[in-house]
């Protein structure tokens, strides 16, 4: 499939949610200023996901984010996992680039238009906010989870095949051509590291963007820390049997999956890009 992106295409924006009650109109105010930063690119649709909410997310999301042709509030019904809300959000999204932003809004929403102009200017087909750049920051992040995500990232530097600082943000933007064809089985945390992998595996280009992490101001972590972590040796167990060739299975390199729709963007004569592989 080929899309071409414009100055009237469209940006899907998919939000995983869990348990957000008291951050709904920070997220109301903060993605009032996505959509401001995005207009340059044309319409912006978001796309949230419930991933089992036990308070009053859901209404509060429904009451704040009126649903429409930009607007889409889904709901698992039981909690499934980030990377599960993400097939979800993916399988709904009509645009031609395809973010993902963290509910808790730890990233200024005019990094996601960062990372768009970036992953344009290089030809990319994602583009990964990247606290541990050099570049980067962070700012009154937990210990643990500072101490976790870094230590994890040094690793799948050293043995995944794509190089980079960050591998756990899930503030990214995506080229169409990646959300259709890059396979992913992870439900929880660790799929964000997945997806980078098998991209570059698949032969997709994936670069960081230097940015910085803040801590979130309302509400409480989702992340279940001795689960995340077994996940994440279980994945670089994987990887490194690949690589060494223990394994007769090639893992991670998954034939490619086509989801079940496939939009039509607006495009008109202004700057264009493909989003087939360069």
């Amino acid at each position: 499939m080929t899309k071409a992106h414009s100055v009237n295409t469209r940006i899907s924006v998919v939000v995983p949610v869990l348990n957000e009650a008291d951050g709904i109109p920070q997220l109301r105010c903060k993605l009032g200023r996505v959509q401001s930063v995005l207009a340059e690119f044309g319409d912006t649709e978001f796309v949230f996901v419930d991933d089992g909410s036990t308070d009053a997310t859901l209404p509060l999301l429904r009451k704040a984010f009126p649903e429409g042709e930009l607007c889409r509030i889904l709901s698992h019904g039981r909690n499934r996992g980030v990377g599960a809300a993400f097939r979800t959000g993916f399988q709904q999204a009509s645009g031609n680039i395809v973010c993902t932003i963290d509910a808790d809004c730890s990233y200024e929403p005019e990094g996601l238009k960062r990372l768009v102009e970036e992953m344009i200017e290089a030809k990319a087909d994602v583009a990964v906010a990247s606290p541990y750049h050099p570049e980067g920051g962070v700012q009154g992040v937990g210990a643990w989870r500072l101490v976790l995500s870094k230590v994890c990232s040094a690793i799948y530097r050293v043995i995944s095949p794509v190089p980079l600082y960050t591998y756990t943000s899930i503030f990214r933007a995506y080229r169409w051509a990646v959300i259709e064809n890059v396979k992913f089985e992870s439900d929880g945390f660790v799929s964000a590291a997945e997806i980078l992998i098998h991209a570059a595996e698949q032969g997709y280009r994936v670069i960081e963007v230097p940015m910085v992490l803040r801590a979130r101001q309302l509400g409480t972590t989702k992340m279940k820390i001795v689960r995340t972590i077994g996940r994440h040796l279980a994945m670089m167990s994987t990887i490194l049997m690949q690589r060494f060739g223990l394994s007769g299975v090639q893992a991670g390199r998954r034939a490619p999956q086509t989801l079940a729709k496939a939009p039509d963007p607006t495009t008109s004569a202004g700057y264009q890009y493909s989003t087939e592989k360069e």
